[in-house]
């Protein structure tokens, strides 16, 4: 099946009440295992990868080996620029056929943001491809994060965030992290807050580490995506590092890699039926529902 926007899934995320995985990857076998867990989940998803791990293979190389990809298999996906620093990334990401972009100014002054936010959104949305912005950072430095679990995001700026920038969909923090460092402190209170007066989509970031009971909680508050990285992270590196231990001498690399791609297909798939299972229960089967599901 074609990769589809994002504005595509959310439809159809909220037309069947799910929560959609959005699966930070790295290489080819990182995605693979991503789609993998899709397809035996019978459900949506989304691929997406960072500016800091696209310089391991280039835009290029991934949009189009994700596109290669995605026409084997039955559910559909959207291809993410996930954490998108400067409109650069933008561009390199919607020029290679990315089907959705983040734009992250949270780091910004709120005006700053705006302005920057809004200048990301009128270029994407010349080629179709809609947005995710951030408002209320996520304090640290991206990718090997580390943040304070306090940050929140102001519910008194959301509506006129959202309104200048046009964006389609927007992080927000509410006591989540990246990494595994430090322990989130979600707050489904200011949550609520946010969900309230936001006309758009809410996006949850750090969703590895979060008990998926309290993912599960989120759903009435408006996040319909959720990033996770570190999780499937780990777990290709122990999977490789599981060969290792056994036989110092492994030499099939062959083999090492379709173990990782495996156990990133394990932890993707548990996780996307955890954050979900008390709504896929009888609604999609099999994959070959979705044809009638979208």
């Amino acid at each position: 099946m074609p990769l589809v926007d994002m504005n595509a899934l959310m439809r159809i995320a909220k037309k069947n009440g799910l929560m959609l995985p959005a699966y930070n990857s790295t290489d080819v076998q990182m995605t693979l295992g991503i789609m993998d867990a899709f397809q035996r989940a019978g459900m949506p998803g989304i691929v997406q990868i960072a500016p800091t791990n696209v310089k391991v293979t280039g835009y290029e190389y991934i949009a189009q080996t994700t596109k290669m990809a995605a026409e084997h298999y039955v559910t559909p996906f959207a291809l993410h620029l996930d954490h998108g620093k400067t409109l650069e990334d933008v561009r390199m990401a919607v020029s290679a056929g990315f089907t959705s972009v983040m734009i992250d100014g949270a780091a910004l002054p709120f005006e700053e943001n705006i302005r920057f936010s809004r200048e990301a959104v009128d270029y994407a949305h010349c080629y179709g491809i809609p947005v995710e912005a951030e408002l209320g950072a996520l304090k640290g430095k991206e990718d090997d994060y580390v943040c304070e679990a306090d940050c929140h995001t102001d519910p008194a700026l959301v509506e006129e965030f959202c309104d200048r920038t046009g964006c389609d969909t927007l992080a927000v923090s509410i006591g989540n992290v990246h990494g595994l460092v430090e322990k989130p402190k979600i707050d489904l209170k200011a949550l609520a807050a946010i969900h309230a007066v936001s006309p758009v989509p809410l996006v949850l970031h750090g969703g590895s580490g979060i008990p998926l009971e309290t993912i599960r909680a989120m759903r009435p508050f408006g996040v319909m995506k959720v990033n996770i990285a570190s999780d499937l992270r780990q777990a290709y590196i122990r999977a490789v590092a599981k060969r290792y231990e056994a036989n110092h001498d492994e030499a099939c690399l062959a083999s090492v890699l379709m173990d990782a791609r495996e156990a990133v297909s394990d932890v993707a798939f548990r996780l996307a039926i955890g954050m979900n299972e008390d709504v896929l229960i009888g609604k999609f089967s099999s994959p070959s529902t979705w044809p009638v599901a979208c």
